[in-house]
């Protein structure tokens, strides 16, 4: 459903296999998990329209989501006022869901949360490590999540839980492309997925602080990005191709042709961070807070029901790129993600400073910037292989 709210419409067969594709692509998911998609889809087209019809009209917004069992009423009403972004809203609950699930305890459940203590959410959370054998990154989010429901929301002392079995860590090297095969991914994008696609290459930034660029986030005299609200909800700059300045030009005067339509046509502003918009209303029609990279329709905004500018989704541009990279025949997983990761790889090859593109990329630590010197072309000093020798 949340595949058709963003569409901005109903749900149809030639969209449950879009979806499909599109999940398939940007996911790969396992083929059990695929084949439990399309059974729930066959359900719902066979079953599940009366459903739909008695829901009918019901919009789908957060406002009417506001949680089914107390604890989660509590939740999103705790989340909610200290202003926590749509997706992590979205996660907590999902991990709350599977706790509340495990402990057998149904979807209300808060009798028995009362009683839950320090030991569940130990014993929850080295089942993720050992049995499910998840992530680092996955159990420390489940983790937060019970965390910011006992401690923040119920305001309980858990006593000492932190000796639970702990994900393994595993070092992982990412995959990278070098510059021919670079040129041959975008020789099979054209228009703005092009530029997208080089940009990222370019400048190194993640997908969601490409595609929520602003058009006074470019800064074309000066050359350079300023992303805003990154990960970690920090600022900073970084560079903007030379390369690509003038096609960015011509790119932002189409934008302009489009704001002054839409406005013509009365569209609602683009959304805007919580406080902004109650600070300055009218912000969102104002042609500087403008996405960079609008979607060509207008979709239907979860919050608030305004159907909207929004910009382009990130599982939209995902599917262009492994299209793309099929099509050019390149020999390895291809992602957005691995343009950021080529970023980095060519700049530590031509012997940028570590610091320097740690700086650029947004990391915390330089440790996180070293794992890119394991898939340099000439990694550590230069080693000659003894075969070449």
């Amino acid at each position: 459903m949340g595949w058709c709210d963003q569409r901005g419409s109903g749900p149809t067969v030639s969209g449950a296999r879009e979806f499909l594709e599109v999940a398939r692509l940007a996911e790969a998911p396992s083929p059990r998990r695929l084949q439990d998609w399309k059974e729930a889809l066959n359900w719902y087209f066979r079953h599940g329209r009366e459903w739909g019809r008695v829901l009918k009209g019901v919009p789908s917004l957060a406002r009417s989501d506001l949680g089914e069992a107390p604890w989660e009423v509590a939740f999103i009403a705790y989340l909610r006022q200290r202003g926590r972004s749509w997706r992590t809203e979205q996660t907590y609950r999902g991990w709350m869901r599977r706790f509340v699930a495990w402990l057998g305890i149904g979807k209300i459940g808060n009798g028995k949360l009362s009683e839950v203590g320090g030991a569940e959410i130990r014993e929850f959370l080295t089942r993720l490590a050992t049995e499910e054998r998840v992530s680092v990154a996955t159990q420390r989010q489940a983790l937060n999540a019970l965390v910011v429901y006992f401690r923040d929301v119920e305001r309980r002392d858990l006593g000492d839980f932190g000796d639970f079995v702990k994900a393994r860590k595993r070092v992982r090297v990412p995959v990278v492309l070098n510059r021919a095969e670079c040129e041959r991914l975008f020789e099979q994008l054209e228009g703005t997925s092009r530029l997208m696609g080089e940009l990222m290459f370019g400048s190194g930034i993640r997908l969601m602080e490409l595609l929520r660029l602003r058009v006074k986030d470019v800064d074309l005299e000066r050359g350079q990005l300023l992303i805003r609200s990154g990960k970690g909800d920090e600022d900073r700059a970084t560079v903007l191709p030379h390369r690509l300045q003038e096609r960015f030009r011509a790119h932002r005067e189409r934008l302009r042709r489009l704001h002054v339509e839409d406005r013509a046509k009365g569209l609602p502003g683009v959304w805007l961070p919580e406080g902004l918009e109650r600070k300055w209303p009218q912000a969102g029609e104002q042609w500087e807070w403008q996405w960079f990279w609008p979607s060509r329709e207008t979709l239907k905004d979860l919050r608030t029901g305004l159907r909207r500018r929004h910009h382009v989704l990130d599982a939209t541009f995902q599917h262009v790129i492994r299209t793309a990279a099929r099509k050019a025949k390149l020999d390895k997983k291809v992602t957005p993600h691995v343009l950021r990761h080529s970023f980095a790889t060519q700049l530590l090859e031509r012997g940028t400073d570590i610091r320097t593109v740690q700086e650029l990329l947004g990391h915390k630590e330089v440790a996180t910037t070293q794992i890119y010197t394991h898939v340099m072309k000439k990694p550590g000093l230069g080693v000659m292989s003894p075969l070449d020798g």
